[in-house]
């Protein structure tokens, strides 16, 4: 007999009882449970317990850990499914990602959305039948000969990296190299969609073979599912690379370069918008700005470090009069370089130095995205020098600054992230220690709730990360705050302290939106293309109904210029339906339309973007509005 624990109170059983014949015996299955805790770890309802003195938690659907073996299982299913109608395909991998499943295959020709369709079908056909997931363990010779009978080659390769008891799940004619653990059966998953196609390197590597993937998604019920393809369908709406072209913002051409983003004249008005703003908060904050080269020698990268673990994302070197430079790929050594220009005092510090700096990091083919993911990109990047005692309150002051900005720019909602010494770091335990605790006491004193991230620090200082949350609730990453402890000991760079000797100088590394490219593409995506009136790249457009009221509009633009409206005209011999289709379709805040009526009593019919109710308003009166809106930032 053995004896367990659940909900408080102890059990005697039977050894080898399985999870789900207890929690049976005891009337606590609940339908919607799926897996089980065993003390601390994640096991199947049909685990034989074997453990005297565990503690067993069941597990329902709504827990993110369920839905993530949820999702397992459902890639599973899929990988069933394509054996089934395709038998020559071959499986590599298929876990749960965020949101739902892939699985990867080595098949002769890529998935047609035909193909797709049929293994959905099928996928409904199997789990309607319920089959069992049944839970395998074998020797590594056993699994060798079982993976080697199904010629299965990559799950063979697989197993050369794993040694001691194998498992594998079951279900039906159907086996795959699996930790686990899974759902009972194939019935508990219902509400599921395969969502789309893809190339992807076999273990990541460009070297190696190209595989198939297919993406789906899976939920516990089918209103969630449902909610679930309606953000998807809102998101492609939003879709910061079409709506980018639509309103004219930025393009990316392939005779360019892929990841190289050209701003056209809107795109660039947005952008400096979204500078100006960024300097002025800097200015108030005790910032200085500087300015340092695209390139520098490539001895520079050695002394820093990029050149031994980050040289695979940097650009080839080039050569001039016989010395290798290198496109840089970050900001950090220039600003030590003109640190150390000088020698600096305890009085000095800190020193805060900020640059909107364009770097370059060579980012492969598959995983560049539009503005969220490119080659040259601009970080709002800030490098501070401080004393180790002044880390808290600087680390303060960075987050007031952080938050402000972004709440400026409509996001209130944020998960923020302390990420702590990994297993292999430079510096001292006891700076670690002390620059953990200055994140950590910076965040409490903020009032700022936060997740720590154990061991996910960078080695050379620990971090704080600063992900805003969109209207569709999905997260973006912007402001990190990273404490440096590797790069100061590599260049020696130092300050004289009131005891007259010299001292390592601390140093953070900052960024508010962490690229203006990712920044915008988050903005246009959040916004729908529909900006706030305060940083639309066109705030308003004057469109006359009839050309004799031509000099009157134009009378208008001259004085909502004059007021630093950023104002389009339409006097074009067009119909008045056309041109406020036309507007619409541009997301212009405001349409500002001039007839006879408005030239005689000197007045303007506005219409705002997405309101149908149209006021009349003299052109003072509409003047004082739009002012007020430019300087207090309305985002509504």
């Amino acid at each position: 007999m053995l004896t367990v624990k659940f909900e408080n109170k102890q059990y005697h059983i039977e050894e080898g009882i399985t999870v789900k014949a207890f929690l049976e015996d005891i009337k606590k299955l609940n339908p919607s449970t799926v897996i089980a805790k065993l003390d601390n770890r994640y096991v199947d309802l049909s685990h034989e317990i074997k453990e005297d003195g565990a503690g067993i938690v069941p597990v329902e659907i709504s827990d993110p850990v369920a839905l993530n073996v949820l999702r397992h299982s459902a890639s599973h299913l899929m990988a069933q499914a394509v054996k089934e109608l395709f038998p020559d395909a071959k499986l590599t991998i298929g876990p749960a990602i965020e949101d739902g499943f892939y699985y990867d295959f080595s098949v002769s020709a890529p998935f047609t959305p035909q193909d797709i369709e049929k293994i959905e079908q099928r996928m409904k056909e199997l789990a309607k039948k319920n089959i069992r997931i049944e839970r395998m363990e074998l020797s590594k010779e056993e699994a060798e000969k079982l993976f080697r009978e199904r010629h299965e080659d990559y799950k063979l390769e697989l197993l050369r990296d794993i040694n001691g008891t194998i498992s594998a799940y079951k279900q039906g004619d159907f086996i795959d190299l699996c930790t686990g653990p899974h759902v009972p059966s194939t019935g508990y998953i219902k509400a599921f969609k395969l969502l789309s196609t893809a190339g992807a390197y076999w273990r990541g590597n460009e070297h190696n073979e190209m595989l198939k993937r297919i993406y789906g998604t899976v939920f516990p019920d089918k209103e969630s599912l449902k909610a679930y393809l309606d953000r998807i369908e809102e998101a492609k709406k939003r879709d910061h690379r079409k709506l980018g072209r639509e309103l004219g913002l930025f393009s990316i051409e392939d005779e360019i370069g892929a990841g190289l983003v050209l701003w056209h004249p809107k795109g660039a008005i947005l952008r400096s918008i979204i500078e100006n703003y960024w300097k002025d908060l800097h200015r108030a904050s005790g910032y200085q700005f500087v300015y340092t080269p695209h390139i520098a020698k490539l001895s520079l990268w050695d002394t820093s470090g990029h050149l031994g673990f980050y040289r695979e994302n940097m650009f080839p070197s080039m050569e001039l009069e016989s010395v290798d430079y290198q496109l840089k790929p970050m900001n950090c050594p220039f600003h030590i370089a003109i640190y150390k220009t000088g020698t600096r005092s305890y009085r000095d510090l800190p020193l805060r130095w900020a640059e909107l700096g364009t770097v370059y990091r060579f980012e492969r083919s598959g995983v560049m995205h539009g503005l969220m993911r490119v080659r040259g990109f601009t970080q709002d990047d800030a490098h501070i020098f401080v004393t180790p005692e002044q880390l808290k309150d600087e680390v303060v002051g960075i987050l007031g600054l952080a938050l402000e900005y972004l709440k400026t720019f409509g996001f209130e909602q944020f998960n923020i992230y302390l990420s702590t010494r990994p297993e292999k770091y430079t510096g001292s335990l006891e700076n670690w220690n002390r620059a953990e605790s200055a994140l950590k006491n910076a965040l409490e004193t903020k009032g700022l709730s936060y997740f720590v991230d154990p061991g996910e620090g960078v080695f050379y200082g620990p971090k704080i990360d600063v992900k805003i949350k969109d209207v569709l609730g999905r997260e973006w990453q912007c402001t990190t705050i990273q404490i440096d402890f590797n790069l100061p000991e590599r260049f020696d760079v130092s300050y004289i302290g009131e005891d007259n000797q010299k001292h390592r100088t601390v140093m953070l590394h900052r960024a508010i939106m962490g690229s203006l490219e990712r920044f915008i593409g988050v903005l246009i995506e959040h916004y729908g293309g529909a900006f706030p009136f305060w940083f639309s790249p066109v705030q308003a457009r004057v469109i006359t109904i009839n050309t004799r009221n031509v000099d009157y509009a134009r009378d208008v633009v001259i004085k909502l210029e004059g007021k630093q409206i950023r104002v389009e005209e339409d006097f074009r011999d067009e119909t008045l339906s056309y041109k406020i289709r036309e507007a619409t379709m541009q997301k212009i805040p405001y349409l500002l339309i001039i007839g006879d009526r408005e030239q005689q009593t000197g007045s303007v019919n506005v219409r705002e973007y997405k309101n149908t109710k149209q006021v009349v308003l003299s052109v003072d009166g509409l003047l004082d509005i739009l002012y007020k809106k430019n300087r207090e930032r309305v985002n509504t």
